[in-house]
């Protein structure tokens, strides 16, 4: 990456995949200026680990409210980050935030799926939308930066190798009751080409990102990563990010994952 990203927002920050990208941002070799850390609920028990995380860097970490199905919530965030990060904007917009509601096509229900597609789908359109003005501003005071990149403007979605419509026939039977999840991560495949090839020409790279079997309480105990190591991974691959890989869906380690 040409440069460190002045400013990064992720969200559901306060607790798995999220609150170690947060960590590890803020304690890496060239901490972040803005590091907006959202989650739902910060002042509650589930928050308890980020606020801690921030009273130790509280020149970098700024805690922020943020339901991702709650449109009133995203736009009073977005007002919120403008008057932080003002005209420099946005660099880097990290849509982590997910469910992941147990069930088959026979048992999952309209109710399930729905709330699924809120979170997972939902959720990072209309994020993207409303912070766009943010992303917007940062890639015009980056405008000497001729390439894409995370450090200029760009908008990673959390992906999955369950939402790879390629790899379904070797990973159903190992996870045959996540339909809702699988169906909204293939969804969030398609949004991030979109959102790659309508926002081409404001110079905002967008890909998605498979963090692995990650050991959380999203991934289980079975999983075959720590956090740790997939956050790691996670970040060198935003690190090296051109626009040869806008809406690109790639693993944790940087290979091309199938669609």
């Amino acid at each position: 990456m040409a440069g460190i990203p002045r400013s990064v927002l992720i969200t559901g920050a306060n607790q798995g995949l999220g609150l170690e990208l947060v960590r590890q941002m803020a304690e890496g070799p060239s901490p972040i200026r803005h590091l907006l850390a959202c989650c739902r609920d910060p002042d509650g028990p589930r928050g308890q680990a980020l606020q801690d995380l921030a009273k130790r860097h509280p020149e970098v970490i700024t805690v922020m409210q943020l339901d991702v199905t709650d449109l009133c919530s995203i736009q009073r965030c977005s007002q919120q980050v403008g008057s932080l990060v003002g005209v420099g904007g946005l660099n880097l917009l990290i849509n982590n935030a997910a469910i992941l509601l147990t069930g088959t096509m026979q048992t999952t229900s309209p109710e399930d799926m729905l709330a699924t597609f809120n979170t997972n789908v939902l959720g990072p359109m209309n994020i993207i939308k409303a912070f766009l003005p943010h992303l917007c501003a940062a890639a015009a005071a980056s405008s000497g930066m001729a390439a894409m990149s995370c450090s200029k403007a760009a908008v990673i979605n959390l992906a999955s190798l369950m939402g790879s419509m390629n790899l379904a026939p070797q990973t159903y039977h190992i996870v045959p009751s996540s339909f809702s999840y699988r169906v909204s991560k293939a969804a969030l495949n398609m949004l991030t080409v979109c959102a790659a090839l309508e926002f081409q020409q404001s110079e905002i790279l967008f890909a998605a990102l498979h963090p692995g079997w990650v050991k959380t309480d999203m991934g289980g105990e079975g999983g075959d990563l720590e956090a740790s190591e997939s956050a790691g991974g996670l970040i060198r691959v935003m690190d090296s990010l051109t626009e040869e890989q806008n809406g690109a869906f790639l693993n944790y380690d940087s290979t091309p994952m199938p669609w």
